[in-house]
Protein backbone atom coordinates (compact mmCIF):
# COMPACT_ATOMS: atom_id res chain seq x y z
CA UNK A 1 0.00 0.00 0.00
CA UNK A 2 1.23 3.80 -0.65
CA UNK A 3 1.52 5.66 2.05
CA UNK A 4 0.51 8.53 0.41
CA UNK A 5 -2.86 7.60 -0.67
CA UNK A 6 -4.54 8.35 3.06
CA UNK A 7 -4.03 11.75 2.08
CA UNK A 8 -7.48 13.96 2.32
CA UNK A 9 -5.88 16.63 -0.12
CA UNK A 10 -2.34 16.39 -0.79
CA UNK A 11 0.48 18.20 0.98
CA UNK A 12 2.32 18.77 -2.74
CA UNK A 13 -1.01 20.74 -3.38
CA UNK A 14 -0.08 23.06 -0.77
CA UNK A 15 2.35 26.28 -1.21
CA UNK A 16 5.39 25.70 1.39
CA UNK A 17 4.41 22.17 1.77
CA UNK A 18 5.28 18.42 0.43
CA UNK A 19 5.73 14.74 1.18
CA UNK A 20 9.10 13.68 2.20
CA UNK A 21 10.61 10.27 2.35
CA UNK A 22 13.75 9.35 5.07
CA UNK A 23 15.98 6.19 3.87
CA UNK A 24 14.43 3.17 6.13
CA UNK A 25 15.52 -0.07 6.60
CA UNK A 26 14.21 -3.48 8.18
CA UNK A 27 15.39 -5.38 10.07
CA UNK A 28 13.05 -8.58 10.70
CA UNK A 29 13.58 -9.54 14.47
CA UNK A 30 16.29 -7.04 15.16
CA UNK A 31 13.68 -3.88 14.33
CA UNK A 32 14.15 -1.03 11.93
CA UNK A 33 16.39 1.71 11.15
CA UNK A 34 15.18 4.84 10.11
CA UNK A 35 17.86 7.67 9.14
CA UNK A 36 18.33 11.78 8.55
CA UNK A 37 21.75 12.27 7.26
CA UNK A 38 22.71 15.60 8.04
CA UNK A 39 23.31 17.02 4.49
CA UNK A 40 21.04 14.45 2.71
CA UNK A 41 18.17 13.74 3.74
CA UNK A 42 15.85 16.97 3.97
CA UNK A 43 15.50 19.75 2.11
CA UNK A 44 17.13 22.11 4.32
CA UNK A 45 19.88 21.93 7.01
CA UNK A 46 18.43 21.28 10.34
CA UNK A 47 19.67 23.34 13.69
CA UNK A 48 17.04 21.68 16.01
CA UNK A 49 15.22 18.22 16.36
CA UNK A 50 12.46 17.92 18.68
CA UNK A 51 10.15 15.44 20.02
CA UNK A 52 6.55 15.48 21.58
CA UNK A 53 5.59 12.65 23.50
CA UNK A 54 2.79 11.29 26.26
CA UNK A 55 -0.08 13.49 24.36
CA UNK A 56 -3.21 12.70 25.81
CA UNK A 57 -6.86 11.56 24.12
CA UNK A 58 -8.05 14.37 22.55
CA UNK A 59 -4.97 16.22 22.42
CA UNK A 60 -4.54 19.18 19.95
CA UNK A 61 -0.76 20.10 19.06
CA UNK A 62 0.33 22.64 16.88
CA UNK A 63 -2.36 25.45 15.92
CA UNK A 64 0.35 28.03 14.31
CA UNK A 65 1.89 28.60 11.43
CA UNK A 66 5.75 30.46 11.07
CA UNK A 67 7.21 33.28 9.23
CA UNK A 68 10.12 32.10 8.08
CA UNK A 69 10.81 28.62 9.79
CA UNK A 70 11.32 25.05 7.68
CA UNK A 71 10.31 22.05 9.35
CA UNK A 72 9.80 18.82 8.58
CA UNK A 73 7.61 16.35 11.02
CA UNK A 74 7.46 12.52 11.19
CA UNK A 75 5.55 9.80 13.54
CA UNK A 76 8.44 8.18 14.72
CA UNK A 77 6.71 5.77 16.40
CA UNK A 78 2.43 4.97 16.36
CA UNK A 79 0.28 7.83 14.12
CA UNK A 80 -1.19 11.29 14.03
CA UNK A 81 -3.25 13.02 12.10
CA UNK A 82 -1.78 16.21 10.36
CA UNK A 83 -3.95 18.88 9.37
CA UNK A 84 -2.44 21.64 6.60
CA UNK A 85 -3.48 24.90 5.44
CA UNK A 86 -1.41 27.42 2.82
CA UNK A 87 -4.44 30.38 3.42
CA UNK A 88 -5.91 28.84 0.24
CA UNK A 89 -5.94 24.69 -0.13
CA UNK A 90 -6.11 22.51 2.93
CA UNK A 91 -4.95 19.20 3.34
CA UNK A 92 -5.21 16.29 5.99
CA UNK A 93 -3.30 13.88 6.48
CA UNK A 94 -2.28 10.39 8.70
CA UNK A 95 1.46 10.00 9.27
CA UNK A 96 1.90 6.33 10.66
CA UNK A 97 5.36 5.75 9.21
CA UNK A 98 8.89 6.59 10.77
CA UNK A 99 10.25 6.81 7.16
CA UNK A 100 7.48 9.21 5.78
CA UNK A 101 7.01 12.55 6.72
CA UNK A 102 5.74 16.17 5.45
CA UNK A 103 8.01 19.37 4.72
CA UNK A 104 6.36 22.67 6.86
CA UNK A 105 7.85 25.78 5.35
CA UNK A 106 6.73 29.38 6.17
CA UNK A 107 3.01 30.57 6.11
CA UNK A 108 1.50 27.19 6.47
CA UNK A 109 -0.73 26.59 9.29
CA UNK A 110 -0.82 23.26 10.76
CA UNK A 111 -2.73 21.31 13.57
CA UNK A 112 -1.41 17.88 14.63
CA UNK A 113 -4.82 15.65 16.13
CA UNK A 114 -5.90 11.84 17.12
CA UNK A 115 -2.53 10.84 17.99
CA UNK A 116 -2.11 6.95 18.75
CA UNK A 117 -1.18 5.59 22.30
CA UNK A 118 2.51 5.66 22.84
CA UNK A 119 2.40 8.19 19.86
CA UNK A 120 6.14 9.69 19.13
CA UNK A 121 6.19 12.92 16.48
CA UNK A 122 10.03 14.13 15.74
CA UNK A 123 10.04 17.84 14.35
CA UNK A 124 13.27 18.76 12.75
CA UNK A 125 14.05 22.63 12.29
CA UNK A 126 15.99 24.93 10.35
CA UNK A 127 16.81 27.10 12.82
CA UNK A 128 16.86 27.35 16.68
CA UNK A 129 13.64 28.26 18.47
CA UNK A 130 12.26 31.78 17.84
CA UNK A 131 8.94 32.75 19.77
CA UNK A 132 8.73 35.71 17.23
CA UNK A 133 8.77 33.85 14.66
CA UNK A 134 5.30 32.38 15.40
CA UNK A 135 2.14 33.01 14.08
CA UNK A 136 -0.26 31.95 16.69
CA UNK A 137 -3.52 33.92 15.66
CA UNK A 138 -5.17 32.76 12.20
CA UNK A 139 -6.90 35.90 11.20
CA UNK A 140 -3.35 36.84 11.35
CA UNK A 141 -2.15 34.41 9.28
CA UNK A 142 -4.57 34.46 6.46
CA UNK A 143 -4.05 38.51 6.69
CA UNK A 144 -0.17 38.06 5.96
CA UNK A 145 -1.05 34.83 3.40
CA UNK A 146 -3.18 37.78 1.61
CA UNK A 147 -0.68 39.80 1.70
CA UNK A 148 1.89 37.68 -0.22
Amino acid sequence: MNPFDKAQGRPDDLANCGWLRLQHVEGGAEGSLTVAEYGKALPFDFKRVYYMTGMEPGAVRGRHAHKTLRQAIFAAGGSFRLDLDDGRRKASVVLDRPDVGVHLGPLLWHEMRDFSPGCVVIVFAAAPYDESDYIRDYREFAGLVAAS
